[in-house]
């Protein structure tokens, strides 16, 4: 679907929709809790469809309430892993999430599952798991395109050492399936865990359930074994990684009032607040929400290690701001939904903004303003946003092709952008 938008400056309120990094947490401990857990606040996308999916798949029962508010679900899941007679087959859409929480939980459930996915799911970086199996003697098989990609085996407590400069994501995995075991473990990073913000995200949904995990340092989890996670009624809170993007677009438009986001939030991606304060933006926490209002930004250096998820929303803002900003440590972008340095360079710079890719970042030299064009959102939902905010700076039309693929995290982006005042029509299929 192509989006053509006539540049407008953006301003009003919105809602933001639940953490889908939370969605995915509150999930699965509800899917491995004894008895019936409501969670509330559930922001349907394609990932959290493809989490669902999975859990089903492995024994839990999943109903969807009916809500007033489509964009705010509330799911009743009664837990517990099944192991079924036959061999399962999990399709993990294109949630690299969904894949690596969930390879753990299945070798939990004693099943044989194949893991299969679509888009750039299969290129994700799977070798931490395959190290750490063949070491276990669990079976992992797999073709040269990493997926379908099928486990069977035992996983045993024990001593588990993986690299954390990979992604967070193994470590959360195995945090929720070494609880289930009947004997404790030890969750070891060898090198700097990156992303660490997340694995708290996991170890405070774990203590809302229940299950309790001891730190040790930065990089050491011990785990006891034969834990019960223990259902309830719990709240996804909002997503700061999609506030990210109004926040932004308010600093080169209008005010915009984000509504739904709690104050002492555990996201890594809160961080946003303070990079845009130090990019000299105006953001300010009322009774009503946190409000971002337009101001003169300025170039500077972000470091996105911790934050990976913030970086193309960042880029389009440095992409209008005055001066230079340097994006580092964002090597990771290059094995996302796409390449999002290279997509992200490319796109804001065909649209006549000055922008240099390096190896693990980004250099950007802020411009006035973009002529406008034809870009593409390269199947990435982050990128397709981000493009949206940097059109408000734009003298001409944007149109952004594959304008569908917000669908993985926010359906209702193109919603909001209007409702905030954008301007835009579709033109159909690509």
């Amino acid at each position: 679907m192509k989006v053509v938008i006539t540049p407008k400056k953006l301003h009003g309120t919105v809602t933001i929709p639940s953490s889908k990094s939370m969605g995915h947490r509150h999930l699965i401990c509800a899917a491995l809790a004894n008895g019936e857990t409501v969670v509330e606040n559930v922001s349907p996308s394609q990932d959290l469809a493809a989490t669902c999916r999975v859990l089903r798949l492995l024994g839990a029962e999943i109903e969807t309430a009916a809500a007033p508010r489509p964009a705010q679900r509330t799911l009743h899941i009664r837990g517990g892993l099944r192991r079924r007679n036959s061999a399962l087959f999990a399709d993990c859409g294109e949630s690299g999430s969904t894949l690596r929480f969930l390879i753990p939980l299945a070798l939990a459930s004693g099943n044989t599952v194949t893991f299969s996915g679509s888009g750039r799911l299969a290129e994700r970086p799977l070798q931490p798991y395959y190290d750490l199996f063949n070491a276990r003697r669990i079976c992992c098989q797999k073709n040269d395109a990493g997926l379908p990609l099928t486990v069977r085996g035992e996983l045993t407590p024990g001593y588990y050492a993986l690299p954390g400069n990979v992604s967070s994501q193994f470590f959360t995995g195995l945090l929720f399936a070494l609880p289930l075991l009947p004997g404790d473990s030890v969750l070891h990073s060898t090198t700097a865990l990156e992303s660490a913000s997340y694995v708290e995200l996991t170890l405070a949904c774990l203590r809302q359930y229940g299950v309790g995990v001891e730190k040790s340092g930065n990089d050491t989890f011990h785990i006891t074994g034969n834990q019960v996670y223990q259902p309830g009624r719990y709240q996804v809170e909002g997503d700061f990684s999609q506030a990210a993007f109004w926040l932004a677009a308010a600093a080169i438009g209008e005010a915009i009032l984000c509504s739904g986001l709690t104050e002492h939030s555990r996201q890594g991606d809160a961080v946003i607040l303070d990079i845009l304060s130090n990019m000299g933006g105006d953001v300010r926490r009322t009774a009503q929400g946190i409000q971002s209002l337009p101001t003169r930004t300025r170039g500077c250096i972000v470091d996105v290690a911790d934050c990976p998820d913030l970086a193309p929303v960042l880029t389009a803002l440095a992409a209008c701001s005055t001066g230079t900003t340097q994006i580092v440590n964002a090597g990771r972008l290059r094995f996302k939904e796409c390449d999002r340095l290279h997509a992200m360079a490319t796109e804001l710079n065909s649209l006549g903004a000055d922008i240099e890719e390096e190896k693990n970042g980004l250099v950007i030299h802020g411009v006035p303003f973009l002529h406008g064009g034809t870009v593409s959102a390269w199947n990435d939902h982050r990128v397709a946003m981000a493009l949206a905010v940097a059109s408000q700076r734009a003298v001409n039309t944007v149109v952004i092709d594959g304008a569908e693929s917000v669908a993985k995290s926010y359906p209702q982006f193109w919603r909001d952008f209007q409702r905030l005042g954008g301007t835009i029509r579709q033109e159909g299929s690509r």
